[in-house]
């Protein structure tokens, strides 16, 4: 799922100097308890680290891990019409969706820049062949993306409800994220195919579970009332499973090279600058917003592409840094960081299409000193343990 919204920077401070204008989740004190290191993220306080970055981070990739992502937007929509409305707002057909399935896509404004990533999960149409669909969007974004939905939806036909401030969502990731989830529902989830998602309950309670996450692995999503949201916490960690905070969950994230808004994609960047021009169904679907621009770009060929980057030793190319080609700045550093699980720097960049070619050699300016980086296919790790089905 998504999906942070800026790079995390380790606070100076422990939690007994937090800021009370920040929101905090039901979670926040199971964090303290657990002596988590906590960060201004979003307008939220959250966790930016348990017991460690690197121990979090191969705590997922080897078995599983849990997030805290209660802070991220919840919204449930139902309408007779919903689907063909939402097909304006995206570049991806979600007439392709069938009930249980999800896409992840983009909010596009007139430009092709991209408002926010997000997932939409199909629910089906009911009785009164009503359709229904639960989005998540990103924290920081969540005022601006309402407000977008709510400006270009139909009120008149489609329900919105937001349930941002009103549930909890927690992601468990890892191979062994299944066994653990399993232990505590009755419903099977080996059926459920990557971006699949059902509506159970957990521990006599309803739940929005998803196989989606953040991280590269296989995982789920768990979306619950409160009260359940802090009981899941408790049996998952009382099962072994660690908690994981912000932090881990960057370093997870860049090395499956899953965008992260505000760094790599934002609304001056377009999904076919950013690599994701498989969100873009330009002969399927009808008009929406910003197609033109889109099928242009389509036609003529990008400016400028997203790529990762390989650099030699542990020299990190950050978020800001120059990428220079014969000595002259041709791009700059979108995020970086040393990958826990491969063991050197990697990063992503936005550089001139002519340079974007995979093996293409440039350099990257750390510290006012330039360094050789390559041009190397994304992602940087791929994980054999992720579902297909």
């Amino acid at each position: 799922m998504l999906r942070c919204d800026r790079i995390i920077k380790l606070p100076v401070a422990n939690q007994e100097h937090t800021t009370p204008s920040l929101a905090r989740t039901p979670l926040y004190p199971l964090g303290v308890e657990l002596k988590a290191r906590f960060t201004s993220f979003g307008g939220w306080e959250m966790p930016v680290q348990y017991s460690g970055i690197t121990q979090e981070h191969h705590a997922v990739r080897d078995a599983a891990g849990m997030f805290d992502i209660s802070h991220m937007g919840k919204f449930t929509l139902q309408g007779k019409n919903l689907i063909d409305q939402l097909q304006k707002l995206v570049p991806s057909d979600l007439n392709r969706l069938q009930p249980g399935q999800a896409q992840y896509t983009v909010l596009l404004n007139p430009q092709g820049g991209i408002i926010d990533d997000i997932i939409i999960y199909y629910q089906g149409t009911d009785s009164t062949a009503t359709q229904k669909a639960v989005i998540i969007v990103n924290a920081a974004t969540t005022t601006k993306d309402k407000d977008w939905l709510l400006t270009h939806l139909s009120l008149d036909t489609v329900q919105f409800q937001d349930l941002s401030g009103d549930k909890v969502l927690i992601a468990i990731q890892g191979p062994k994220a299944a066994y653990h989830l399993q232990s505590l529902i009755s419903v099977d989830l080996t059926p459920i195919a990557n971006f699949g998602h059902l509506e159970t309950t957990i521990f006599g309670q309803p739940a929005f579970i998803a196989r989606t996450g953040y991280t590269g692995e296989d995982g789920f999503e768990v979306m619950v009332d409160p009260e359940v949201g802090v009981k899941l916490w408790q049996s998952l960690y009382e099962a072994g499973v660690i908690p994981c905070g912000l932090g881990a969950r960057d370093t997870l994230r860049l090395e499956a090279a899953m965008a992260l808004y505000g760094q790599d994609i934002d609304d001056t960047t377009t999904p076919l600058e950013a690599g994701l021009g498989w969100l873009v169904h330009l002969d399927t679907k009808g008009d929406f917003i910003g197609r033109n621009v889109l099928a242009q770009q389509k036609a003529q060929g990008v400016q400028r592409r997203l790529v990762g980057l390989q650099t030699p030793g542990r020299n990190i190319a950050r978020h800001g840094y120059p990428v220079l080609s014969s000595d002259q700045v041709v791009g700059e550093v979108t995020s970086g960081t040393l990958s826990p699980t491969l063991g050197y720097p990697i990063a992503l960049a936005y550089v001139p299409t002519p340079l974007a070619k995979t093996g293409n050699q440039l350099g990257v300016e750390i510290r006012h000193k330039v360094y050789p980086t390559q041009v190397v296919k994304r992602p940087f790790y791929r994980s054999k343990n992720r579902v297909n089905n």
